[in-house]
């Protein structure tokens, strides 16, 4: 944990096929805030998580949402909204993750956006926690956990 980091760096291994992916973000806490439509508005531009932006780390192509992307890494920036989320997948990951560094150069670098469900969990999940949950060969889901939502961004692997 680096000094004067409120919000936790970690990591999640997403296991496809004989290959794995990673996935690097920064863990906020609830602490007593609202976080959906307060904290992090809806229908804006998130980091997903705190700090630096969500970045994922490909050795193989993929489709993330349905999105193709090529071996490398990418920042994946969300859009909350009430029943559904759109996912970005971007090519800059230099970037400081707050949402006025998305400028128009970073913004360029989008590889593409897709729409994911959003679904209500009935306990609250009180630090922004990033899982992988495996599903048929060379897929998986990407499951995104903070307060009351739950959001799966399938990845799979193309080759």
């Amino acid at each position: 944990q680096v000094m004067g980091r409120e919000s936790p760096y970690d990591s999640t291994v997403v296991t496809l096929g004989d290959a794995a992916a990673k996935i690097c973000y920064g863990r906020p806490s609830m602490r007593g805030r609202q976080i959906f439509g307060g904290l992090v508005p809806y229908d804006t531009l998130w980091r997903t998580g705190a700090n630096e932006p969500t970045i994922i780390h490909l050795p193989f192509p993929a489709e993330i949402a349905g999105i193709a992307v090529e071996p490398g890494s990418y920042s994946i920036y969300t859009v909350p909204g009430l029943g559904q989320w759109t996912v970005i997948v971007n090519r800059s990951i230099d970037q400081w993750g707050i949402e006025t560094s998305y400028t128009e150069d970073v913004r360029s670098q989008e590889v593409g956006r897709a729409t994911v469900a959003a679904e209500s969990i009935a306990e609250a999940v009180d630090t922004f926690t990033v899982a992988s949950e495996a599903g048929a060969e060379n897929t998986a889901n990407l499951v995104l956990e903070w307060e009351n939502t739950r959001v799966r961004i399938p990845i799979e692997r193309t080759s």
